[in-house]
């Protein structure tokens, strides 16, 4: 690292920057680098049955691995860890997460065949520890997964503040609800930059609270007749949860449909996440079952193929069939991108008589988004009063959005990049383009091998 002084902090984004997913962050002080996330995106070539598994290149970090004081996980989400069994072996440093992203990366480890960190050290939301020259405190959050973390990076002469992925959620189902109290603290002590989620920076207001979903799902719920299925995200155990509250509150029995939200709900068990009504059933007695008495919740809301909502939709799936009068409720937002296999996946119920309710259709709240709309950017900025705001997470237009929010809400500064450039953060702002090269890596099941993806 080439820095004008030894006090220089710098900000170092490899992947998330200019794009959603693919997260992969450096922050460096005096010639030591600390990682935060390193994530995957799966990208659907034309004509292809499956996506690809990419992930962001690097090389920059591993040629400068000796380092590297270590990496930190925000949360479980693929975005944001699903890289490190491909990649942990070029980086070889240790891994600090939280209890359940440090279970689903063990998950997802043995899954992918893939080689898990060592150490991986679990870290309690709350908790402070020092990794080299950085002190860092991992400050609860809500998301749309569970004990995800901002982080307060300090060194002797900057405090920054990662917020990871984010929302404002007074009702998050499960984990505890927003509080702004230590972020009002930090404010007040002085914030010299902050590193922000800008996802949903072009749309206006506060996203919806995962209690309000719960209680939308349950009005749409009780008065449905016949099998109900409900697509979601697998990572959204609070969605999870709500279903199997209302599973009981409704006399039906929750199944799940699907090896990644079976693997995700068995993580949130082992750490305690559930609460004692999360008690699904074996998805093979379903089938056995009257319609009145069945809710399940399945993968594949974005219409992937070989998913039990896909299975399901073409009648092939082995434990549940669904018939006419039944009902799909997707409680699930389509990313951009999968619109044309939503489309077909939707058409593929209707045509057979089963009726299909889209959040995305509905004006009821069937859906919680997991980031921050403007009103929420505004209240964090209003809280925090720092001298620099770095949007990542986002295109170029919400990065921008994002941008325009903060200065508007008093930040003093904003500087806006891509994956690949360096931003100086303390003691004077500034950006130096096009820093380090960055690419993409793509996993090729056949040969299991990384190789360089376009």
């Amino acid at each position: 690292m080439t820095q004008s002084g030894n006090t220089d902090v710098v900000f170092l984004p490899l992947g998330g920057c200019g794009e959603i997913g693919m997260n992969f962050n450096l922050f460096g002080v005096a010639n030591q680098w600390l990682a935060v996330d390193c994530g995957i995106t799966l990208e659907q070539a034309p004509g292809a049955l499956r996506p690809s598994v990419q992930m962001p290149d690097p090389r920059f970090i591993a040629a400068r691995r000796d380092q590297l004081a270590g990496l930190i996980v925000t949360h479980a989400h693929e975005d944001h860890l699903g890289a490190l069994p491909y990649l942990w072996e070029q980086l070889r440093c240790p891994v600090y997460a939280t209890p359940f992203a440090a279970s689903v990366l063990r998950y997802k480890t043995r899954g992918r065949g893939g080689v898990l960190p060592s150490p991986l050290i679990e870290i309690a939301p709350g908790e402070r520890i020092d990794l080299g020259p950085f002190e860092v405190e991992w400050i609860p959050i809500t998301h749309s997964t569970p004990e995800t973390c901002a982080l307060s990076i300090t060194t002797a002469s900057a405090r920054i503040l990662h917020t990871a992925d984010w929302k404002i959620d007074s009702a998050p189902v499960v984990g505890a609800a927003w509080s702004s109290h230590r972020f009002a603290e930090l404010g007040r002590a002085g914030i010299d930059a902050v590193i922000c989620d800008s996802t949903n920076a072009l749309k206006e207001g506060y996203s919806p609270s995962e209690g309000d979903v719960a209680a939308a799902l349950g009005t749409v719920i009780a008065n449905c007749a016949g099998r109900i299925v409900v697509g979601c995200f697998s990572s959204n155990v609070a969605r999870m949860q709500t279903l199997a509250t209302l599973a009981v509150r409704t006399g039906r029995y929750l199944g799940i449909l699907g090896r990644s939200a079976n693997g995700l709900a068995r993580c949130a068990q082992q750490v305690g996440l559930l609460q004692r009504d999360f008690q699904p059933i074996h998805a093979q007695h379903l089938g056995y079952l009257p319609p009145h008495e069945v809710l399940a919740v399945a993968t594949g809301s974005q219409g992937e193929w070989g998913a039990a909502l896909q299975k399901l939709m073409s009648q092939t799936h082995p434990d549940l069939a669904l018939e006419q009068g039944d009902t799909v409720l997707l409680s699930s937002k389509t990313i951009p991108g999968n619109e044309s296999s939503v489309k077909r996946l939707v058409e593929g119920f209707r045509n057979r008589g089963i009726h299909v309710i889209e959040a995305e259709e509905s004006e009821a709240p069937l859906h919680a988004s997991g980031h921050p709309c403007r009103g929420e950017l505004v209240d964090l900025y209003q809280l925090l009063q720092p001298k620099l705001v770095v949007p990542v997470h986002g295109e170029s237009a919400h990065m921008r959005a994002n941008a325009d929010i903060a200065r508007e809400a008093g930040a003093q500064m904003t500087l806006t990049g891509r994956n690949g450039d360096l931003f100086y953060l303390s003691p004077t702002p500034g950006v130096r383009r096009r820093f380090a090269k960055v690419g993409r890596l793509e996993w090729c099941e056949e040969t299991e091998r990384l190789k360089g993806a376009a």
